[in-house]
């Protein structure tokens, strides 16, 4: 058994969200990543890809998530599944949003036609 405790978690910011990590390889020995998003209206993220499929729950508020140009509207216990290499950005509500999130590790992100620059987000690690 392995506990992370809530004082151990790590938080990363972008412009878009914050992202606390609960639980990845490197926090607690997971074979896969969990994490916290928090957005606040008005902060759009940028269409990016994963490499790998996610599992996103809204937890409160609502989002937009746009995934291959077909764009699906969430509210709290709403999960979507995207797949892996699928184009994708999340548009808070106006309220913004709270999702719990995961996928394998190892999973690496990329901005479109910049499949050569891939990165592993720090919150999976």
């Amino acid at each position: 058994m392995r506990i992370v405790r809530s004082t151990e978690s790590r938080r990363a910011e972008t412009p878009a969200a914050v992202m606390t990590t609960l639980a990845s390889p490197g926090l607690g020995g997971a074979a896969a990543p969990l994490w916290k998003v928090e957005a606040a209206p008005g902060t759009a993220g940028p269409v990016h890809h994963i490499d790998a499929e996610q599992v996103w729950t809204v937890l409160a508020g609502t989002v937009t998530v746009t995934v291959e140009a077909e764009a699906a509207y969430l509210a709290a216990g709403d999960t979507i599944v995207i797949a892996a290499d699928a184009s994708r950005q999340l548009t808070p509500g106006a309220e913004g949003f709270t999702a719990i999130c995961t996928g394998p590790a190892g999973m690496q992100a990329y901005m479109p036609g910049k499949e050569d620059a891939k990165m592993t987000p720090p919150w999976t690690a």
